[in-house]
């Protein structure tokens, strides 16, 4: 039998600090819908507060031109400004037993580099791996990059 666990991954230059792409969803994930809204349509806290460790949050967003949901339990790392955004529920889990987005952010030059994770479990073998949502982390990366560029 194949094995059905994987990770996809990439990095994404930024020119802004970790500590301002790694605030954005550790503090103020609300204002997500206007920095990268060709993507996400809305974000809501169900459980907690925005910035506490394990609250829950709903996302609301587009991909490949349909609309999607997706539950998380958001988990971070102040120390190493690490962002796991591991599924509870919605869309993904149509074809995923398992699905986690994480960004790490390291220091680099002047601004950072996000390293863009997502650890998955398929369903089944005929699965595609989540290439196209880690196309959209890295969309919404560089998105959180330029208004933090504007700044």
């Amino acid at each position: 039998m194949a094995n059905l666990k994987g990770k996809v991954e990439t990095e994404v230059e930024l020119k802004a600090t970790p500590e301002q792409f790694y605030n954005m969803f550790r503090r103020t994930a609300h204002h997500l819908p206007n920095v990268a809204g060709h993507h996400i349509k809305a974000v809501e806290v169900h459980e907690g507060d925005w910035d506490s460790h394990d609250c829950v949050k709903f996302w609301n967003y587009t991909i490949d031109g349909r609309a999607e949901t997706f539950k998380e339990k958001l988990e971070f790392d102040d120390e190493t400004k690490t962002i796991r955004l591991v599924g509870l529920e919605g869309d993904v889990f149509k074809h995923y037993k398992s699905f986690t987005p994480i960004y790490e952010l390291t220091p680099k030059g002047n601004g950072g580099v996000a390293k863009t994770v997502i650890e998955y479990e398929k369903l089944s073998e005929d699965v595609p791996a989540p290439d196209k949502y880690l196309a959209m982390a890295v969309k919404i990366a560089q998105d959180i990059d330029a208004h933090h560029s504007k700044e």
